[in-house]
Formats: C-alpha cells, structure tokens, sequence
C-alpha cells in the first residue's frame, strides 16, 4: 500500500507541470564547480524555452538544477529520497515530491520527462541514465533526448560502449550509440532537446 500510495501522490502531483527536463547529476559537486555553474545555466535556458526542470532535489548538481530554474521563475521539480546524506529537497525546489522507494521515483522520472541531460555523477546517476536508454531501446516508452554533459567525464564510457559493447561483443545494435549526445557547451545541450522537438511531438504530462 505505500508502494502504490507513492505512486498515486506523484502521478497526481507530476500530471500537472507541463513539459519537463530531467537534470541528472551527482550529489557531491559544489556550488563553486564549473559543473554546478553549468547546470544553472542549462536549467535557466530550458525555462526560457518552455521546460520546467526535474531533479532529485537533493544537492550538487540536482540543487544547481533547482536554482537556474527557480529563479528564471520556472517550474522546478524535486523528487526527493531520503538518504544518510540527503534527508530533505533543496530550498530551490518548489514542487517537491517524496519518495521512499527508487523504482518508484525512477518511474517518476522517466514518465514527466521530455529529456535527460546528465552531468558527471556516481553509480547513481549511472542508473538513472541507462534506465532511460534501456526503456527507450526496449520501446517501452517513446524515443526522448539524451544529453551528455562533460566529455572529459564521459568519452570514456562512450568510447567502451562503442567498442567493445558494440564493436567486439554486439550486445546492442549500431542505432543504440544514437540515443546519445555528448557536449560541453550549455547552449547545444538545451538546442538538442529542442531540436528534437521539431520533429517530434511534445507530449504533454498524463
């Protein structure tokens, strides 16, 4: 019954924000690392486009996330978890959601997300990140943008993917390395998502 009640109070709650973005990132970057910096940024301009921003309204790059769209007056969504270390959504988040359970809130996610842009993280954010591309190459939800922000971070996982996971093994197909998209540049990770959106339908929140 809390599974299902966790469920019910974020459908509810999430059905109503209009197109999102999901933030994903570590929890342990600080306020004065370019990537913190970065993912203000990048919330501040998905506002101005007409995204509200999701994160797991902890701190790091998910507050950096909260903030840039908080104070472009935007839609900024916490779905929080308590953890030893992460007991309460930041003070940017202004619609919060509170999970006990991960799978539920990663349903959260990927549901009321129109895109993923994820920043350098742990074993955590590794998981959000390929459970949107495991969804979308399964086709149990529709094809969404993927962002990869940080290349320094994030060409050497590309880069095994694409040789070894695909090249020596054939554990994915050729169109799998699509999914993904990999900058440095704040103004091309927002331009993906909606060039994306040009040729597919925005659809709304339900």
């Amino acid at each position: 019954f809390k599974v299902m009640s966790e469920f019910v109070e974020g459908f509810e709650k999430l059905g109503k924000i209009g197109p999102c973005v999901s933030i994903y990132g570590s929890a342990r970057t600080k306020p004065d690392h370019k990537y913190y910096k970065m993912a203000e940024e990048i919330a501040s301009k998905l506002v101005r486009h007409g995204y509200g921003v999701i994160t797991g309204g902890g701190p790091g790059i998910m507050e950096a996330g909260n903030k840039g769209a908080d104070e472009a007056d935007g839609v900024s969504v916490g779905l929080n978890i308590v953890l030893p270390f992460e007991q309460s959504c930041n003070e940017w988040v202004n619609h919060p959601v509170d999970f006990d359970y991960f799978f539920v809130r990663k349903v959260q996610f990927v549901k009321y997300s129109q895109g993923f842009i994820t920043f350098p993280g742990g074993f955590g954010t590794l998981d959000e990140l390929f459970e949107a591309i495991t969804l979308m190459q399964t086709k149990k939800i529709e094809r969404k943008p993927v962002v990869l922000f940080g290349s320094k971070y994030w060409a050497g996982l590309v880069k095994w993917v694409e040789e070894v996971m695909l090249g020596e093994e054939g554990n994915i197909s050729p169109d799998d390395m699509s999914f993904l998209k990999m900058t440095d540049d704040p103004a091309e990770a927002v331009k993906h998502i909606n060039d994306f959106y040009q040729s597919h339908k925005l659809r709304p929140n339900f």
